[in-house]
């Protein structure tokens, strides 16, 4: 495919995960969220951010930052509605859900970088936007993951700590040996996440310059004093084992980690809920670790 017929079906397949339609696959929104779309200005580009918040609660809350999956060539925030809305209302939080850059236009690390400063913009007006500073978490998926892999790693040497990580079936490798793990052979043939998509979405999203260690979390040398992670793996995923190794490099260095993988789930299971159960449970699950990690500390 040329870039610009990548671009096209991303916006056909964008149309469609944000459509009345599309919510029989991806789920409907918590009513007891407010879900509005607002912009942020950021040096040199303008971001759109989809604002999950409680229809009901008091100020400040705390804030989650959300990246979408999409192997940074597609996906939209919409998509991950039925999860952020829920997080909102029942966490309570303010969850901004970030519409970073995509390549072929925009490679990396630029989705990084929205996603960095982005988190960075809020927290520095937390009375604009009703949050808490000292009560920051990020959640991504797929690549999603990858980017608050990322963003948590930054956040740890900039006196902004967050408070804690959820990874949802994370890619943590972006190098050359992406495709050496067991889960790759495994479920090669998985629909959900192909192969030939897998290695498209690296060649389109990486350019030649680009050190590709430096943006796959799982090969970083250092991995000390990160936030508590809570990674969710999908038994049939590909990438299942980017998100195992991850949490075993964490624990070797010191950093609080939980695995939690669903045996009959397939990649981007939690933005199909009406087509696998088990998004059920690891939303339970997602919400109980964020409640323990972001809500102790909001008493006064």
């Amino acid at each position: 495919m040329t870039d610009d017929q990548v671009v096209v079906a991303r916006d056909k397949a964008n149309r469609a995960a944000s459509s009345r339609a599309g919510r029989i696959v991806t789920g409907l929104p918590d009513r007891r969220a407010r879900i509005e779309d607002t912009t942020i200005d950021l040096p040199d580009r303008r971001l759109t951010l989809r604002v999950h918040r409680p229809k009901e609660a008091e100020h400040p809350l705390p804030l989650i930052v959300s990246f979408h999956g999409g192997g940074f060539i597609g996906g939209t925030a919409a998509q991950n509605d039925w999860l952020n809305s829920h997080l909102a209302a029942r966490c309570p939080a303010v969850v901004v859900a970030v519409e970073y850059r995509l390549a072929p236009e925009h490679k990396l690390p630029r989705p990084i970088e929205d996603g960095y400063d982005t988190l960075v913009r809020i927290a520095d007006e937390p009375l604009r936007w009703g949050i808490d500073p000292a009560n920051i978490a990020v959640i991504g998926e797929s690549v999603g993951g990858m980017i608050a892999a990322l963003v948590a790693a930054r956040t740890r040497t900039d006196g902004r700590p967050l408070r804690a990580q959820v990874l949802n079936y994370p890619t943590t490798d972006w190098t050359e040996s992406m495709f050496d793990y067991p889960s790759m052979a495994a479920n090669a043939d998985n629909p959900t996440l192909p192969l030939s998509r897998l290695r498209a979405a690296r060649i389109l999203s990486t350019p030649s310059t680009l050190d590709p260690y430096t943006v796959s979390p799982v090969k970083f040398k250092n991995l000390a004093d990160l936030p508590s992670a809570l990674v969710v793996t999908a038994a049939l995923d590909p990438v299942a084992d980017h998100g195992r190794r991850y949490v075993e490099r964490l624990r070797e260095a010191g950093s609080a980690a939980h695995l939690s993988c669903y045996p009959r789930a397939t990649h981007t299971f939690l933005s199909t809920p009406c087509l696998v159960p088990a998004a059920r449970p690891a939303r339970r699950e997602i919400l109980a670790f964020l409640r323990a990690h972001l809500r102790p500390r909001l008493a006064r």
